[in-house]
């Protein structure tokens, strides 16, 4: 599991390695569509308001 990337979905921000289990405590996971969607801690921050109100990402 620690070979696995995440990548942001707002910013395009990546983890790779050893940084994946902490992202996974700190990022914010959604499905979208289906598929699982990863917004890092920063772009949680600034956009948690939409997220709580499970606004659609397009919308923020």
């Amino acid at each position: 599991m620690a070979d696995q990337a995440l990548t942001c979905g707002v910013c395009g921000r990546t983890v790779v390695g050893d940084d994946v289990a902490g992202a996974r405590l700190t990022w914010v996971r959604s499905v979208e569509n289906g598929r699982a969607v990863w917004t890092c801690d920063t772009c949680s921050r600034t956009h948690l308001r939409s997220i709580e109100g499970k606004l659609d990402s397009a919308w923020w």
